[in-house]
């Protein structure tokens, strides 16, 4: 999708007004239909465990397979739209999320599911998702943040409105019929999709049968000039290989930038205990005596709360008071996520279970408010495409072995409290682990600016809210934009 603005000359701009307004629809749409589908899980641990005779560890797998695809899926998405544009990705991953979910409903062992829910809905839901995002940036210009936050109270609704719909189609009709039904569902992502229509005109692919740079031999033969010699292709090859992996996976940042590679490190280490009570409450409570309904009804509250604080805390942490202060804000809400972890821990009944729901859920909206905001923070924005392909693929590695290493060690205790002792440990500890570092950077920064002596080996990006570009935050989005939301 090229980033023009009307779908023909003198055509008025479609930014900002009219069908705008409907693409911002589908993307709340889309939100609750991608990530919010995630939260579902939990609800179906225990009868998939009983009906495949599977271990804790072996039957997290498949949901910490969709929700690590769905994260680390971005370049691939973002490759995809370039190519083919929004409209297009999101349907696609329509057809793939509800083709994943209709094929796991005929399922005969556990490890079939990792194929169609993990791997073939969390790749669908990654392209509906990010290809959404995408979409929304070309659509608003001047109200791109509201959009945006606007977009994403629909990962609330998602966790509020699918546990509720779970259990009850659950209740009705068994898990096989349910996931039938979560596949019909799912091709809505391709109305939602069909929505979002091109405003310019997308790059042209090459012709049927044609190699991709044939064109330029050609014209090299035609004013007589040799083709290059084989060896000097391949290292071209090899040079386009690189330049690719440098575009969409900023290697470069990661290791110059300190405190991008703090912070990479740090979210990595705390998405390994991140997902766990998502994944493992409504099983801790049925186990510790809850009735199903109410049980399901946990994760619902976490999605309400989440509807009305989330974007309370992305505009709280916009204002100037906390310019250059966000990351501390970040660690903070980790840190909270960690200790909300003691309430769990404390007692099993309902009415605690439900304080910790609360207060999970606000420290999770800080977390997923802030997650990106601070990422733009420490690389520049002319790279944060990049930095973010990065990160997004190390953030979904510990996503992925998180909830299985820890089902293997409830299935070697068979206590349930590890689950929550094992997210603490993850969370508070990669709290205090940038808090710190950060404090420690800055503290550096401050010596040397105090001595005017260089360091021996400085930041190229330095930690600043301040765009390098006065007209940075007035330009339209990159060609592709990938984004996560946790």
């Amino acid at each position: 999708m090229s980033r023009g603005g009307a779908a023909g000359r003198g055509a008025a701009k479609p930014q900002d007004q009219g069908w705008a307004w409907m693409v911002l629809l589908a993307a709340v749409v889309l939100q609750a239909l991608t990530l919010g589908f995630s939260s579902c899980f939990g609800v179906f641990f225990t009868d998939l465990q009983h009906e495949f005779h599977a271990s804790n560890s072996e039957t997290s797998w498949f949901s910490s397979i969709m929700v690590a695809v769905l994260h680390g899926g971005g370049p691939l998405c973002s490759i995809l739209v370039k190519r083919f544009g929004c409209r297009f990705a999101v349907m696609l991953g329509g057809l793939l999320s509800g083709l994943g979910m209709v094929s796991s409903s005929f399922c005969k062992s556990i490890t079939q599911l990792y194929l169609t829910v993990g791997l073939i809905t969390g790749l669908g839901s990654c392209f509906s998702f990010q290809a959404g995002v995408t979409a929304l940036g070309y659509y608003f210009m001047r109200w791109r943040t509201l959009a945006n936050a606007t977009a994403s109270t629909g990962v609330s609704l998602g966790f509020t409105l699918w546990p509720l719909l779970s259990q009850y189609l659950l209740d009705e009709m068994g898990w096989r019929n349910t996931f039938l039904i979560f596949g019909g569902i799912l091709l809505n992502c391709c109305v939602c999709g069909a929505i979002m229509r091109p405003i310019g005109s997308l790059p042209q692919p090459p012709e049927p049968g044609e190699e991709p740079g044939s064109k330029a031999e050609e014209a090299q033969l035609s004013n007589g000039v040799s083709p290059p010699h084989p060896t000097l292709q391949q290292h071209a090859r090899r040079t386009t290989c690189f330049q690719v992996l440098q575009k969409y996976l900023a290697f470069d940042i990661f290791c110059q930038n300190k405190r991008y590679q703090i912070y990479t490190i740090g979210v990595a280490w705390t998405m390994m205990g991140f997902a766990l009570p998502h994944v493992y409450l409504v099983p801790y409570a049925i186990h510790n005596g809850v009735e199903e309904r109410r049980a399901a009804l946990l994760i619902s509250v976490i999605g309400f709360i989440n509807i009305f604080i989330r974007p309370l805390t992305g505009l709280l942490s916009g204002h100037r008071v906390f310019t250059g202060r966000r990351i501390y804000l970040f660690s903070l809400a980790v840190l909270l996520c960690g200790l909300s972890n003691f309430i769990c821990i404390i007692s099993a009944e309902f009415r605690v279970l439900i304080l910790y729901c609360v207060i999970l859920s606000i420290a999770m909206s800080g977390v997923g408010s802030l997650t990106f905001q601070v990422l733009m923070d420490v690389v520049e924005m002319d790279r944060f495409s990049s930095a973010l392909g990065l990160f997004t693929i190390v953030e979904s590695i510990t996503l992925l072995i998180g909830p299985p290493l820890t089902g293997l060690l409830v299935d070697i205790t068979g206590d349930f409290l590890y689950v929550f002792h094992t997210s603490s440990f993850f969370l508070i500890s990669a709290a205090l682990f940038m808090g710190l570092s950060f404090c420690a950077l800055e503290k550096k920064t401050k010596l040397r600016e105090a001595s005017k002596v260089p360091l021996s080996n400085p930041s190229r990006y330095p930690y600043s809210e301040k765009p390098s570009d006065p007209q940075a935050e007035s330009q339209p989005p990159p060609t592709v934009v990938y984004i996560t939301s946790i």
